[in-house]
Order: C-alpha cells, then structure tokens, then sequence
C-alpha cells in the first residue's frame, strides 16, 4: 500500500507539472489517460494490501481499528475512493450530464489533494506502529520519517499554484 500511495499516486499528480514528470512530453489527453493508470494501479495496490491486513487481523486474532495508522488508513481509503468516483465523473461529463467541468476540476484536484495528505499521515503514523519501529531503528527511522514529507510538500505547491487564482500586485 504504501508503494501504492507513495510512488503511484504522487507520479499520477506531478505528471501535470511542466518540469516535475518523465511525462512531460505528452499531451493533456495523454497525461490525463497516464495520470488514471497510475491511480488505477495506486487503487489496485491499496484494496491488495487492505485485504492482506484484514486476513491477516483475522488469522492472528487481532483486533481491527486498533492504531491511529489503522483508523487514519480506513479514512484515506474512503477519501480515495471518493476522489477516484470524482476522477471518473470527469472522464466521462456528457455521459453523466455534468455541465460545469471546470468547477469539477478544482474540486477534484482540491479533494485530491486532502486525500493525498492524508495518505502522507497515514504513511508518517505507520512509522509509529510498533511494528515498524521493531524494524526500523537509529538514523534510518528519521530517514523514513522524513521520505514522504518532500513529495507532499512539492504536490502542495503543485496543486495550489496550478488551481488557486492568481493575485495581481499592484505598486
């Protein structure tokens, strides 16, 4: 899951950057089909890793809804949902007789980008879990705490300067 959110849903987002992106290249349409693959895989990685962790909960006997990580995941999954049913409703605006598109868009890429802070929570609580914190030790825990925060901080910048409007300085 976390490879999902971290690799696949952070490249699906900066590949609208001009210069952030191996896609850079590629037109709009072709981002927008590159952008729904990688959400597509980013959504496939998550349901995987979901239903790994409940069979296992259920094998060991442990309780579900346990951690911070877990009850923060269980509302990452739902805001990703969420934002993928937005996705496809902009794939498809004549189909499903949505008229203002643009209106759509920004609460897309403003919903998306909820979701994906979120996702960067999730990541950074899951450093907390004791089993993490079994595994990982000293400078390298530091290391992985800090992994995420960079691309959330760059997607930030991405999404808000490319959908907040733009104010005019006057002197």
């Amino acid at each position: 899951m976390s490879l999902g959110f971290c690799l696949c849903m952070t490249e699906g987002i900066l590949l609208f950057s001009a210069d952030g992106s191996p896609f850079c290249f590629k037109s709009r349409k072709g981002k927008i089909r590159v952008h729904w693959i990688l959400q597509a895989l980013m959504l496939l990685s998550a349901a995987t890793g979901l239903g790994f962790m409940v069979a296992s909960k259920n094998v060991s006997g442990r309780p579900h809804l346990a951690s911070w990580h877990s009850i923060l995941g269980v509302a990452t999954l739902a805001a990703t949902a969420l934002q993928a049913i937005c996705g496809v409703c902009l794939l498809f605006p004549k189909l499903l007789g949505i008229s203002s598109v643009p209106r759509l868009r920004l609460y897309h890429a403003t919903c998306g980008l909820v979701a994906y802070l979120l996702a960067t929570i999730t990541v950074v609580a899951a450093m907390f879990t004791d089993w993490f914190q079994a595994a990982v030790k000293g400078a390298t825990w530091y290391g992985f705490l800090l992994l995420p925060l960079f691309p959330a901080l760059v997607v930030m910048n991405q999404i808000t300067n490319s959908f907040l409007p733009k104010k005019k300085l006057t002197t």
